[in-house]
């Protein structure tokens, strides 16, 4: 499989089509914000969105869930300890500057371990709570979405509600040091790293 990086948001966050190139078929991975910059690149790569995926339910990366689901007609998954945040607004002032809106609910929701198929490829799904308590990664074939629990020399943060610091230690050091080195990450903000990058820089990773 492969992915653009599309960069929405106030908060610059980082979304992603995960994409099979023989059928074109498409994820639409975190679409923060700005629908208007992401459904042109759908249409320039010529591909035909399937699924609507969160890797978790804060309003930076759930923002353009609505219009991409209503241009599209596609389902929502995200995983259950995350479902209800979907519909509430979490932040007015945020979502007034990010020009948010209300997501609607979940069309299926993910648990560890579920495989996601995209044509011929397919994603795996991780629950790494910490971040909040649903958040997840996406394992796919030589990459990893992971959301707001792994960036570049550096992890998601654990201060806002649902947040849970050994959490976020044990998803990291249980379920993302264990992969292999060459794994690039794809964050949901910030630059790109991969995991054997991350395994001496971040200080959790041990």
């Amino acid at each position: 499989m492969r992915y653009k990086l599309i960069i929405v948001g106030g908060l610059e966050t980082n979304c992603y089509l995960v994409y099979c190139p023989g059928s074109k078929e498409c994820a639409v991975i975190d679409p923060g914000a700005e629908a208007g910059k992401i459904v042109p690149v759908i249409a320039e790569e010529e591909l035909r969105p399937i699924l609507l995926i969160n890797t978790h339910g804060h309003i930076d990366h759930i923002g353009a869930n609505r219009d991409i689901k209503d241009k599209y007609g596609v389902p929502l998954l995200i995983h259950a300890g995350d479902k209800d945040l979907l519909g509430k607004m979490q932040n007015l002032e945020l979502s007034l500057f990010l020009g948010s809106q209300d997501s609607p609910p979940a069309d299926r929701i993910l648990a560890d371990g579920d495989e996601i198929k995209i044509g011929r490829g397919k994603l795996r799904v991780l629950h790494t709570p910490g971040h909040t308590p649903g958040g997840i990664c996406l394992l796919g074939a030589g990459f990893l979405l992971s959301g707001d629990t792994l960036f570049f020399e550096g992890v998601g943060r654990t201060d806002l509600p649902g947040g849970n610091q050994k959490q976020i230690e044990a998803s990291i050091r249980d379920k993302l040091m264990t992969l292999p080195d060459d794994i690039v990450v794809l964050p949901g903000h910030g630059p790109l790293t991969t995991i054997g990058q991350e395994r001496p820089a971040n200080s959790l990773s041990v």
